[in-house]
């Protein structure tokens, strides 16, 4: 590890000071359009979308073994620092860059029209942020590709060398993470320009998520040790609530703006959660369980993850069923995939992805004038497709990712540290001192 990580510091140093040289923005800013009270709640918004980070780490931490809570925390938490300076370097310009292959057919971003933040600033820029600085809206979308790998880590959690999970998180973003972004919200984006609705993120950011986590679980294969354990139960509660209030700033400050719009994502979002949770317990009861504080929790989480997608396209009335569907739904597969030998540890495809594929299919049905409600099927048709070609993509890429990152850093812990715990073999640190 001291060598990949001194390998590592070095590429660091070395970006470091070529943006130092070449970041500055060039000529005089035009902030005439510019609006104040959006500025200020997209400061806001951006704040709390960070919130949700930690908010999983404790989510993930309160369901794992003592031994290997520290590690998988840090996995969360050093997605924030690894994916911050990845997003300045180009991961920023894949994403949201001049499109390479014409209007209207983008699958990613020139990598040098924002290479280290070259031209970000506090200008606008009227195809992407109209009323805030072009630096804000980048900051805001940072958020969400750092929540993103971060949310795969359930899936391997207990197994990972720590060192090949920061690889993989800079391929992850850069191969994967970065075309759906430009895909899916960029004004020359291919799925943009087909009618796929995504408003903050259910394609980007959980489908994605839920597609690659079930790649890592095949291709890290199981656990040694799958024992039922108590979970942490307050850490999870915790984690719910962080990741609950964080994604009034995930939802609502995708409108972009202190607006109408962003006040319905914001209702739509608390309505969906808990729909989702209420619908869970119920079903809970009827099979003769006993609520639960972790199945509450799962389940609100879950319909946060549907409602993403949907958020400012469609009434309360429907984000209150779109909730309980998906909450139904990953009740269902999370029990499905208990009786395979699959080890997705922190069931992170029934959960968000499943939960991404209802909420992404019930937008289509929902959203005003275009749904199938309202007689229109072209864009259910539209996300059918998208939704087969994201599965595809992500699925096959990320296990493209796994193998590629396991024949330079090898990615799975020894027999050994598993044994011992990665708290201890990855990073010298355990809960018990």
């Amino acid at each position: 590890m001291k060598a990949r990580l001194t390998i590592l510091l070095v590429i660091f140093l070395g970006f470091s000071l070529l943006g130092a040289v070449i970041s500055y923005p060039t000529g005089s800013a035009d902030t005439s359009s510019l609006v104040g009270a959006d500025i200020a709640w997209m400061l806001t918004a951006t704040a709390l979308v960070l919130l949700m980070t930690p908010g999983l780490s404790f989510f993930y931490g309160g369901m794992v073994q003592k031994k290997n809570i520290i590690s998988t925390m840090l996995q969360s938490f050093i997605s924030m620092g690894v994916v911050s300076i990845l997003w300045v370097v180009v991961g920023f310009s894949l994403a949201f860059g001049e499109s390479i292959g014409g209007a209207g057919t983008g699958i990613f971003g020139n990598p040098l029209t924002f290479f280290m933040f070259k031209n970000v600033g506090i200008a606008p820029d009227g195809a992407l942020s109209p009323t805030i600085p072009l630096a804000l809206f980048a900051m805001f979308q940072l958020k969400f590709a750092i929540i993103t790998p971060a949310l795969i880590t359930g899936s391997f959690a207990e197994r990972v060398r720590f060192s090949s999970y920061l690889l993989f998180i800079c391929l992850f973003i850069i191969f994967i993470y970065a075309p759906l972004a430009h895909m899916t919200w960029h004004p020359n984006g291919l799925f943009r320009n087909w009618g796929v609705l995504d408003f903050a993120g259910g394609t980007v950011v959980h489908m994605s998520a839920g597609f690659a986590a079930l790649a890592g679980a095949f291709y890290l294969g199981p656990r040694m040790e799958q024992r039922q354990i108590q979970p942490n139960i307050p850490y999870v509660l915790l984690g719910t609530g962080m990741l609950w209030f964080g994604w009034f700033g995930f939802n609502a400050g995708s409108a972009l703006q202190a607006s109408g719009l962003a006040v319905t994502a914001f209702i739509n979002t608390n309505i969906a959660s808990a729909s989702a949770m209420l619908a869970w317990i119920f079903l809970e009861g009827a099979k003769g369980k006993k609520p639960g504080a972790l199945g509450a929790s799962i389940a609100a989480v879950v319909g946060l993850v549907a409602i993403t997608p949907a958020a400012g396209y469609v009434s309360v009335g429907a984000s209150i069923f779109i909730g309980a569907a998906a909450s139904l739904v990953s009740n269902f597969a999370i029990s499905m995939k208990s009786k395979t030998t699959l080890d997705d540890t922190l069931d992170v495809f029934p959960a968000h992805g499943m939960g991404g594929i209802v909420g992404m299919l019930l937008t289509a049905v929902f959203a005003k004038d275009v749904g199938l409600i309202f007689g229109e099927t072209t864009t259910f048709l539209n996300h059918l497709l998208a939704l087969v070609i994201v599965g595809t993509f992500t699925f096959g890429g990320s296990y493209a990712l796994y193998w590629l990152t396991d024949k330079i850093w090898k990615i799975r812990v020894t027999k050994e540290q598993e044994e011992e715990g990665l708290d201890l073999s990855q990073h010298n640190e355990t809960i018990y001192r």
